[in-house]
């Protein structure tokens, strides 16, 4: 019932006063949601998916340790430089490269900013703005992820040094008692509010979920744990305001744990769990989900995208890639270290990219692309820290 002096005070269903607002909030002004949109359409072109080349320092020193190559900030800056100098047809799969911190602001040989080496190919350059996996107090061995604090500074100059989206990554535990409630809630939060910081700073936010393939359970489980985190992150999403159409998820795939061993599922298993699980929590507005490789060796990486993109159910959203060791397996592995093979490790990337942007339409044929680390498994037990 309204009070007496309603109509003195300009009160009126619906329009609110002070004591009324709790549901009140705004859309991002047209330009900004513009800005946001066509980035976002940018990175889920047809055909075309994203390079994860932000290994951190002591990642990629694991990557460098497997080629015999000594991890120094030289040898970081000469494979990132391999990568992004490869010939501009890259660009007719990659849309985008995530970099970290440290090559943003490394330079090619002669001189040549690496981010220039991106743009001169038209491929958007994004940024890992996360801190890194903490432990989550209270727990059942799970975690959370730092960096909040000054990330609306750090987006800032981010944007003005040319990066145009962002991931930030959180890691899910299945397990007889995970992932908890309070795991689901404290990532699901921290993501939305990610997302929000980096919106105000005209930056595109990459949600990453991923939720660890590590375990024995079967895919049902897989599917179920994956849609109760992703609804949880479109709840957070939504209580935060966040302007979807300027978005992207990075999800794990639904497979079943890496442990299991009771029954062999098939790529069109894994195609349609993985779809359902998005129908069911998605919603339509988001332009594209790019998939993380969680461990698959490159042609299963590719052949499970392919049968997700072949899989027939309705799919409003743009299914790609954005893949780190299922894009580079084979890179390293024909680079070595050595700059003369640096030519055939461009076209093995070059190849793997185009085999992942036919999958990304439903076109690959399994087996079409050979390389030498395609067959190699990528798994890496608790792959939280």
């Amino acid at each position: 019932m309204a009070p007496k002096d309603a109509k003195k005070k300009g009160w009126s269903p619906g329009f609110g006063t002070k004591g009324t607002m709790s549901t009140y909030f705004q859309y991002p002004t047209p330009e900004l949601q513009d800005e946001l949109k066509k980035i976002a359409q940018g990175l889920t072109a047809p055909g075309k998916g994203i390079l994860a080349a932000d290994e951190s320092t002591g990642t990629m020193g694991k990557r460098l340790q497997d080629i015999g190559v000594e991890n120094t900030e030289e040898n970081r800056r000469k494979y990132r430089q391999l990568l992004f100098s490869s010939d501009p047809s890259l660009s007719e799969n990659i849309s985008g490269v995530i970099l970290f911190h440290e090559t943003l602001y490394q330079k090619a040989d002669d001189g040549t900013p690496l981010v220039q080496l991106l743009e001169q190919r038209g491929i958007i350059p994004g940024i890992k703005v996360d801190k890194g996996v903490v432990p989550l107090f209270g727990s059942e061995d799970e975690c959370t992820t730092q960096g909040l604090d000054d990330l609306a500074q750090r987006c800032a100059q981010y944007k003005k040094d040319g990066c145009h989206f962002a991931k930030w990554r959180c890691v899910l535990k299945i397990g007889r008692f995970t992932p908890s409630y309070q795991a689901i809630m404290e990532n699901a939060n921290v993501l939305a509010r990610y997302a929000s910081i980096c919106q105000s700073q005209r930056i595109v936010p990459i949600v990453e979920p991923e939720v660890l393939p590590d375990g024995e359970h079967d895919l049902d489980r897989a599917q179920k744990v994956t849609e109760v985190v992703l609804a949880a992150v479109y709840k957070a999403l939504s209580d935060h305001h966040v302007y979807l159409e300027g978005t992207l998820l990075k999800p794990n795939m639904v497979t079943p744990g890496q442990s299991y061993t009771k029954s062999t599922y098939t790529p069109q298993d894994i195609g349609r769990a993985t779809v359902t699980a998005l129908l069911r929590t998605v919603p339509a507005a988001v332009p594209g989900v790019c998939f993380l490789s969680g461990g698959q060796c490159e042609e299963e990486a590719t052949v499970n995208l392919n049968q997700i993109n072949s899989v027939p159910l309705k799919k409003p959203w743009t299914l790609t890639f954005s893949y780190g060791r299922a894009l580079q397996a084979t890179v390293l592995k024909e680079w070595g270290g050595k700059p003369e093979n640096v030519l055939n490790a461009q076209i093995a990337l070059i190849k793997r990219a185009k085999a992942n942007g036919q999958a990304s339409q439903g076109q690959y044929v399994a087996g079409s692309v050979a390389g030498s680390g395609a067959d190699k498994t990528l798994f890496v037990a608790n792959h939280a820290y």
